[in-house]
């Protein structure tokens, strides 16, 4: 074996043994006790670090249910998540199913919720910019052409479907850690979540509105979206279609192409 193999070898080791949190037994050799004392140094920060991520990607949730309680939540999901990521930022991106399937960590079935929008408006900030669709960049639009005319949504656009009222606790302990609030009620819609600036903006969309915004994002076209409006029941599909663009273009949820 290589020095070049040994070494190999030994980092693979090393990385399991940071993985696994405990140091296999003759990792070192020759070190003396002291050296698997440092090496715990490297144990506890790799899920530190990665409790702080979880921490800072879910900084609602963390408030909804308190240090003590969070930090046993992100134990258990560092052991049956390990990072897979190369950027850290996007540790956590299977927290809410996890939470979901663990009832030990859910004193709430809204929590899910709770974790599912936390992590739609982390995402939403950091998606790509793009520059948003006015009202006068359709002026010149000939008749003709608004059948096969398509719009895009903006990269941080997401559609969250969500089964309880989370909506006024998310943003009453955004704004304060110790704010209090009513258990939230069950009810299934659905949440737009967006930047179109500098800051993150969400508010709730009715299933025919999202189910058209969904559409956009993968290549509708304008007539299709009147076709999927029409089979709805509506009776102005058109009318109907226009008013949502009208309403997009004014909140920033369409980029300019």
């Amino acid at each position: 074996m290589t020095a070049t193999d040994v070494l190999a070898e030994l980092q693979q080791r090393c990385q399991q043994a940071i993985l696994d949190g405990d140091p296999l037994p003759g990792l070192f050799v020759g070190e003396g006790a002291g050296m698997g004392g440092g090496f715990d140094i490297y144990l506890n920060a790799y899920r530190a670090r990665l409790t702080a991520a979880l921490r800072d990607n879910y900084p609602v949730l963390l408030r909804a249910i308190g240090d003590d309680a969070f930090a046993a939540l992100a134990g258990a999901y560092i052991d049956s998540h390990p990072s897979s990521f190369r950027s850290i930022r996007w540790f956590g991106d299977s927290l809410a199913g996890f939470l979901a399937a663990s009832p030990e960590h859910l004193p709430h079935p809204s929590l899910v919720d709770l974790a599912r929008m936390d992590w739609a408006t982390r995402s939403a900030f950091d998606a790509a910019d793009a520059e948003l669709l006015a009202a006068a960049d359709l002026a010149t639009l000939q008749p003709e052409d608004w059948a096969r005319r398509c719009f895009r949504t903006l990269p941080s656009l997401r559609v969250l479907p969500l089964s309880w009222q989370i909506e006024p606790i998310w943003k009453a302990l955004d704004a304060d850690p110790l704010a209090s609030s009513d258990e939230p009620q069950y009810l299934q819609h659905v949440l737009l979540v967006w930047r179109p600036r500098l800051e993150c903006r969400w508010r709730s969309a009715a299933p025919l509105e999202a189910g058209v915004l969904e559409a956009l994002s993968q290549g509708a076209s304008f007539a299709e979206c009147c076709t999927l409006i029409a089979d709805s029941g509506d009776a102005e599909p058109a009318r109907t279609a226009a008013g949502f663009l009208q309403n997009w273009i004014a909140e920033g949820l369409l980029a300019r192409d």
